[in-house]
C-alpha cells in the first residue's frame, strides 16, 4: 500500500455530486490541495460505486472507506466489489469496515447483539478474500482495538480525543496503521464554531457506544446530555486561528497517529455538498500549499 501521508480528508459519501464530471473535477482538486487520502464516511454502498469514481479521477489519492456498515451490507457482494477495485487501482485502496450502531440494526430487522463477533465473522468468512493490509475496521473499545490488530492493517477511530489515540497506539502496537478521525472548524468565532459542533454531534450523543468512551476523557453525564456542553464541544472540534487548528489536528500525530482524517465543519454543522472553499483553506493552514 502507499504512504498515506500525514492528512486526509473525511466526508460524508452522500454530499458528493451524482454528475461524473463534477465528482472528477472535486476528485482531482483534492489530490492536487496535496492531501493523501480521501475518506468516505456514512455507511457507503457495497457496491463501492462511490469510491471508484473517485479513484477513477484521480492518480495518487488513496480511497478508504470509514466505514461500510456491516448491518447494511452484503459481505459476498462487498468482497466482489473489493476485487474490482484492488484490480482496477491497486495500491490505493482500504475497506473500511465497522459495525454500526443499534438504530442502524433494527431499521433493518436485526437485533444489535454480539457485534464485535458478527464483525469477526464477516472478516474470516466473505471478506477473508480482502487481504488483510487492505481492511481496515472502525474501532473504538479496547476488544475492536485489538481486533483491529490481529485482523486488518489497523484502525479508524471516530470522534475520539488525542488521549484515546494514544491509548490505541498501545493496544495496537508499532505496525498497524492508526487513522483517527478529528473534526474541525475553520475560524475563531466561538459562538459559529460551538453552533456548528453542536449541529454535528447531536446524534452521536444518543449512541451509547460513543457517550461510554467519550466518559472516559474527562467528560461527565452533564458534558454529554442536552446538546453538549462547550467542554464537550471544544474536546470534540478543533477551532480557533490557524496555530490552534494545527495543534489540534497534529495531537493526534503526536499521540501515536499514523494519519489523521480531518472532517470540515461549515456553520451549519454538516455541508450540504462537498465543502471545497474550506478544503482550500485548510491546505493552506497545513502548509499543503501556499496561501
Amino acid at each position: 500500500m502507499r504512504d498515506i501521508g500525514r492528512y486526509g480528508l473525511w466526508a460524508p459519501w452522500r454530499i458528493w455530486p451524482r454528475d461524473a464530471g463534477a465528482i472528477a473535477e472535486a476528485a482531482r482538486e483534492i489530490e492536487d490541495l496535496g492531501f493523501t487520502a480521501f475518506w468516505q464516511g456514512g455507511s457507503p454502498r457495497d457496491d463501492l460505486a462511490a469510491a471508484e469514481a473517485i479513484l477513477e479521477a484521480t492518480d495518487r489519492l488513496v480511497l478508504g472507506t470509514s466505514i461500510v456498515d456491516i448491518w447494511t451490507s452484503d459481505g459476498d457482494r462487498l468482497a466482489a466489489s473489493h476485487e474490482r477495485i484492488r484490480e482496477r487501482f491497486p495500491d490505493r485502496f482500504y475497506l473500511g469496515v465497522g459495525s454500526g450502531h443499534a438504530p442502524t440494526a433494527e431499521s433493518r430487522g436485526q437485533a444489535y447483539t454480539r457485534p464485535l463477533s458478527r464483525l469477526r465473522e464477516l472478516l474470516t468468512g466473505p471478506l477473508a478474500t480482502v487481504p488483510k493490509d487492505e481492511r481496515m475496521i472502525a474501532a473504538l473499545g479496547p476488544k475492536t482495538l485489538a481486533a483491529a490488530g490481529e485482523l486488518t492493517a489497523g484502525a479508524l477511530p471516530y470522534l475520539m480525543p488525542p488521549a484515546h489515540t494514544a491509548e490505541a497506539r498501545g493496544i495496537l502496537g508499532a505496525g498497524p496503521l492508526l487513522v483517527p478521525e478529528q473534526k474541525i472548524f475553520l475560524g475563531d468565532d466561538a459562538v459559529a464554531a460551538r453552533r456548528a459542533g453542536r449541529l454535528a454531534l447531536d446524534l452521536y450523543l444518543s449512541l451509547p457506544n460513543y457517550t461510554r468512551q467519550l466518559a472516559r476523557y474527562g467528560l461527565d453525564e452533564a458534558d454529554l446530555t442536552g446538546g453538549g456542553s462547550d467542554r464537550f464541544i471544544d474536546s470534540a472540534v478543533v477551532w480557533g486561528d490557524d496555530e490552534a487548528i494545527r495543534a489540534g489536528i497534529d495531537a493526534h500525530l503526536g499521540a501515536g497517529a499514523d494519519h489523521v482524517a480531518i472532517q470540515v465543519l461549515t456553520k451549519d454543522g454538516g455541508p450540504a455538498g462537498l465543502p471545497r472553499a474550506e478544503w482550500r483553506r485548510l491546505a493552506e493552514v497545513l502548509g499543503l500549499v501556499k496561501p
